[in-house]
């Protein structure tokens, strides 16, 4: 595929994943507690609610990696659309927790098929090794996720109410995304023993990337990195404000400085998607990792004061590592079996991510801002473990055949 085109493929599954982010994943800060009055249960249920989509999402990441790593992420990602829509609507339309749950379990089951993962295996099966800069587009534009659907969700709240915005996102995905993820170039069909297998038996397809010497080892290292980081990014998703007004700052500045976040994540891809894309992503990870762990180190020494930097570190460095989830498979096992490799190393981390609000949450309450000190420690292990890998040779990149 030619490089206007694949500008194209970037736009269209970067403006769909900033749809699937924004009406699931963003969903619950705007919509929890008017859910929760309306069904006559604790806002906590609602968040419970949210955290078993999220380990739903989990277990059927593997397989949804599978089914793209064989047809494709077209035909997947437009099945979400759907599962989407059916999740939201059986939410406009419950009546008490059964159906809380049952439909957030029907949206876990399009998240856990049609988010980063599943966006990042369509551009490897459709790119190959060539894949690195498009994951870095699609991050940058569905970095604004929140930016969209925090405003856009209360806007449709106070119209219309949480039902009324709930089937709004709905109609979105039907008539929005459906089209968008229809647009995306269709992948061929690999060898029977390619799918079957995930290892190459011919030169049909080939890619520069050796198996790593210790394949275990390496994948158990990322699977941890993936699960530390991905619990900070998450407890700190849920709590930021609260460790800032525990460091001494005032409720209005807490807010104020915590949005900071999403600017430093966005100014981070751009270093990345500019400055950093000729280093290699191990590199860049590396960086990133130490990020929060510095950050929290001069929040617990000098308190708020350091709230700004803090902050600032801690989303310029989950901006990388958010597209390093994406890269470092890739660099370090290569293009084949991406999608079902992808989700298998990614479901210690979003188990992770579902326990990480109430965890966070609880030791926030017991110890104060001294609670950074275990996502510091967390994310100076993740850097440990991204140290002690090594990447792959570089060779020129090659493509999967497509139409």
């Amino acid at each position: 595929m030619n490089a206007p085109s694949q500008r194209w493929t970037v736009v269209r599954l970067g403006t769909s994943q900033t749809l699937a982010w924004a009406s699931s994943y963003y969903l619950p800060a705007m919509l929890a507690e008017p859910m929760a009055r309306d069904l006559g249960v604790a806002t906590s249920a609602v968040f419970a609610a949210f955290s078993v989509a999220l380990i739903v999402s989990a277990l059927l990441g593997p397989m949804a990696g599978h089914t793209i790593d064989r047809h494709g992420g077209r035909p997947v990602l437009l099945a979400t659309n759907v599962l989407f829509a059916a999740g939201l609507t059986a939410l406009a339309l419950a009546q008490g927790p059964v159906g809380l749950f049952a439909a957030w379990v029907l949206i876990g089951v399009a998240m856990g098929s049609g988010l980063y993962e599943a966006a990042f295996s369509t551009l490897v099966r459709l790119y190959a090794d060539g894949a690195r800069s498009a994951i870095t587009g699609i991050t940058l534009l569905a970095g604004f996720a929140s930016t969209v659907g925090w405003p856009l969700s209360a806007w449709m709240e106070g119209a219309y109410g949480w039902r009324g915005a709930c089937l709004g996102w709905a109609a979105l995905h039907l008539l929005v995304g459906m089209p968008l993820n229809a647009w995306l170039p269709r992948a061929t069909t690999l060898p029977r023993d390619i799918t079957a297998t995930g290892h190459q038996p011919s030169q049909a397809i080939t890619t520069h990337v050796p198996p790593p010497t210790s394949p275990r080892r390496t994948a158990g290292l990322l699977s941890f990195v993936f699960a530390a980081t991905w619990f900070i990014s998450t407890a700190m998703a849920a709590h930021l404000p609260r460790v800032l007004q525990t460091s001494g700052m005032p409720l209005h500045t807490a807010v104020a400085v915590a949005a900071l976040v999403g600017p430093a994540q966005v100014v981070a891809r751009l270093l990345e998607f500019g400055l950093l894309r000729r280093v290699h992503p191990l590199a860049s990870a590396r960086l990133a990792a130490m990020a929060h762990p510095l950050g929290g180190a001069l929040l617990m020494a000098v308190g708020g004061p350091a709230g700004a930097l803090f902050t600032v570190l801690h989303g310029a460095g989950n901006g990388i590592l958010t597209i390093a989830k994406g890269t470092l498979p890739l660099v370090l096992f290569g293009p084949l079996g991406y999608g079902v490799r992808q989700g298998l190393l990614m479901v210690p981390a979003r188990v992770a991510q579902a326990f990480a609000p109430v965890l966070f949450g609880m030791l926030l309450d017991a110890t104060g801002t001294a609670a950074v000190g275990l996502t510091a420690a967390l994310g100076l292990a993740a850097a440990l473990a991204l140290w002690v890998l090594r990447p792959a040779p570089v060779a020129p990149p090659r493509k999967f055949p497509h139409t």
